[in-house]
């Protein structure tokens, strides 16, 4: 019989709850996670478990679940910095001999001098702009001392967690870190699971279906990699797990990853593909040298004010300031104000008259005198605001200069909720950062209508999940280089009647 899960709180959706949620990186582990983690790192005979993010104590919780099955204690040993997280432990069923041998201390900075041979974790999810400038540097330094490789500055407080647990693991050891699936995808990703996969070996991956995420209500995917420090070895199981609460995910790490039920979908995979296609991703039945997006347009980043609300304003607001229309710009800045796969004037005029933001101050680098006096007293407005100090508009010369953009001919919304998709700019909008920008190769009409064909296609939308980012509910964010190395199905070139181009760049290279 299931043994009764303590009940882990609602996660909160918004609000301060929520941010502080963000700031201390805390999601914690339900127990059937807990139970199928820990029942892998004890495999390999070890009397203890270590966890490096203790928090509310999911994982002693269920290595004391195991040990009663084993016949044998196994030593509960962490490390956490927040107190009132072990006070949470506490009234959810530990005590205070449970805790006894966790040491106040952080791990990613400060970790034990020993080595363990279970070790097993939920890091913290603390993202790179919320790590100090001084702990950024020292995390950096110490990946480029333990791995001799420089990680992109975007890469997360877990994936030094991560690193940092692998310097700890001892020979023989086994370690189960649950992660989000940006530690798999982001921008630093190849070079960091290029290390791991070379010098430590990747037993499994663990993904999760929308409606079996561990985290309902979190905007990101989770994964769990289980890694052994023995030799590498050329293939890895691969698991995508289909049903919540499930004991069939620690049923089948139990056995060695044989049998799998009904609530598992397992394949064996080739090291060498899963870490080209992205661990978090399916396989790949095939390496794709086809034809991709950059072979028919180039992609960039839609505009960044640094201050939408005061460079990005409603048109009511502009003629209340006295704005002239010479300095301002058609401009769009959500998703989800263009709810169809094209934007019209029509759809201008509606946002217009609804109150929302479609016109964007774009000025340049003419000195503040040659402006009308209206805006001039808005500029003034913004210095007492503080806006020339941020960092991003610091970078410019003058402050309020604004990025420069051709219009494109098509945005593509890059983070929605199994929306992702591409938009015909039929109003000649600008965009802000909420999408990207997409210029066709060739000016030709003919050339951007075909383009359109391609873009629209089912198949070519089904292809962002093989270069984008997943997140919670199925949304995706696909940045600018990984879009243009979108994979061009072949079925849409035929159907829109445009040529393959001789030139075709590996989708990986």
């Amino acid at each position: 019989m299931r043994r009764q899960a303590p009940s882990i709180p609602l996660i909160p959706r918004a609000g301060p709850a929520r941010e502080r949620l963000r700031i201390a990186g805390q999601f914690w582990t339900p127990a059937w996670i807990a139970d199928a983690m820990v029942s892998y790192v004890i495999q390999g005979g070890s009397d203890h478990i270590f966890d490096p993010a203790v928090g509310a104590g999911a994982f002693f919780r269920a290595a004391k679940a195991a040990s009663a099955g084993l016949g044998r204690e196994l030593a509960l040993l962490g490390t956490e910095i927040d107190r009132d997280a072990l006070a949470q432990g506490l009234a959810q069923g530990l005590t205070a001999l449970d805790l006894n041998s966790t040491q106040i201390r952080d791990f990613a900075l400060n970790p034990p001098d020993r080595m363990f041979d279970a070790i097993v974790g939920n890091p913290p999810y603390i993202r790179h702009h919320r790590i100090s400038q001084r702990a950024k540097a020292e995390l950096r330094a110490f990946c480029l001392d333990f791995t001799g490789i420089v990680l992109d500055g975007r890469a997360g407080l877990h994936v030094y967690f991560l690193l940092r647990a692998l310097q700890r693991l001892a020979t023989g050891g086994r370690l189960a870190f649950i992660l989000p699936a940006d530690t798999c995808e982001g921008k630093f990703a190849p070079s960091l699971w290029s290390w791991i996969s070379a010098h430590y070996r990747l037993d499994a991956i663990v993904t999760f279906a929308p409606d079996a995420t561990p985290f309902p209500g979190v905007d990101t995917n989770a994964i769990i990699a289980l890694i052994r420090n023995e030799a590498p070895r050329e293939t890895f199981h691969w698991a995508v797990c289909v049903q919540p609460e499930t004991s069939q995910l620690r049923d089948w790490i139990t056995a060695s990853f044989t049998a799998p039920g009904a609530a598992l979908e397992v394949h064996e995979r080739l090291l060498d593909e899963g870490l080209a296609t992205g661990l978090s991703r399916p396989p790949l039945h095939e390496v794709w040298a086809g034809p991709q997006l950059g072979d028919f347009a180039s992609v960039t980043r839609g505009i960044a004010t640094g201050a939408n609300d005061f460079f990005f304003l409603t048109r009511g607001e502009a003629k209340r300031l006295g704005i002239p229309e010479t300095l301002l710009r058609s401009a769009i800045g959500r998703t989800r104000d263009v709810s169809g796969s094209e934007i019209t004037l029509d759809n201008l005029r509606a946002l217009d008259s609804r109150g929302r933001p479609t016109a964007l101050l774009t000025l340049g680098t003419e000195s503040p005198d040659t402006y009308p006096p209206q805006v001039r007293a808005y500029l003034e407005e913004g210095i007492r605001r503080g806006l020339p100090e941020r960092p991003l508009i610091a970078t410019r010369r003058p402050w309020y200069k604004m990025e420069s953009r051709a219009v494109p001919p098509f945005l593509f919304a890059y983070l929605g909720r199994r929306n992702a998709r591409f938009i015909r700019n039929s109003a000649d909008v600008l965009p802000l950062t909420g999408f990207l920008c997409v210029y066709p190769r060739s000016s030709d009409p003919v050339f951007i209508e075909k383009l359109w064909r391609i873009l629209s296609h089912p198949m070519t939308v089904a292809n962002l999940g093989l270069v984008g980012k997943t997140y919670g509910s199925g949304a995706i964010k696909v940045e600018p280089r990984a879009l243009e190395r979108l994979p061009i199905p072949t079925c849409a070139l035929e159907e829109a009647g445009i040529t393959r181009p001789e030139h075709q760049p590996s989708l990986w290279s």
